[in-house]
């Protein structure tokens, strides 16, 4: 798998809609609190889900200025450029 944000976020969201409770309809433009009715402990525990599956870590900074599904992407392959 390339590490493209197009290919990270198409990760993220087969991830999501294994959780029967996720909205069918998402897209990469969904909201993570809004849109998915996560709260904090729900998006610390998806995300680590994810950190575990690329093999890295985001830093809590960082955390605060993702708001859709394509940030979280977007920061995930930002952290992965930088490691490699």
């Amino acid at each position: 798998m390339t590490d493209s944000v197009a290919d990270i976020s198409h990760m993220i969201l087969q991830k999501l809609l294994e959780n029967p409770k996720v909205p069918r309809d998402i897209s990469e433009d969904s909201r993570i609190v809004e849109d998915l009715a996560f709260d904090s402990l729900a998006v610390m525990n998806f995300v680590m889900e994810i950190e575990d599956m690329l093999d890295v870590s985001v830093p809590l900074d960082k955390l605060a200025d993702i708001r859709t599904i394509k940030d979280l992407a977007s920061c995930l392959h930002t952290i992965k450029a930088e490691q490699a």
